[in-house]
């Protein structure tokens, strides 16, 4: 029975951290013309005392920013390039995709869980 009960406590973390991962790949994404903007990467952990899955922190992606062509931006040096974002539209797209299809996965076995513990109460009262 605890199992059952421990397999809801599972599948929401595993959807909680999934919908923390799209909320920061939405932002990348909402970003992805802001000058200077460093893309958010979010990892996940294992909870050692209730097995349950959480995020990390947020870190920033350290690879190098786009160089954009535009003297006329206030922000261009001498050369006519400023420091534009680091993120990679394509990248976020399939990371959204991933983590929502992570999500779905949670929400079957989270539902299913359910069933089956609504189930063996309905049998319990008989």
């Amino acid at each position: 029975m605890t199992d059952m009960i421990s397999s809801l406590s599972y599948a929401a973390s595993g959807m909680r951290a999934q919908a923390d991962r799209l909320r920061h790949i939405s932002e990348n994404i909402s970003n992805v013309d802001t000058p200077g903007y460093q893309r958010k990467l979010v990892s996940f952990h294992e909870n050692i005392d209730s097995g349950t899955v959480e995020t990390g922190r947020v870190q920033l992606d350290r690879s190098p920013l786009d160089k954009v062509y535009d003297p006329g931006n206030p922000l261009a040096d001498e050369t006519g390039h400023y420091d534009g974002s680091n993120v990679d539209l394509v990248v976020e797209i399939a990371d959204a995709r991933e983590a929502q299809r992570s999500y779905e996965a949670n929400l079957k076995i989270f539902d299913q869980a359910r069933d089956m513990t609504k189930g063996l109460y309905d049998l319990l009262r008989r």
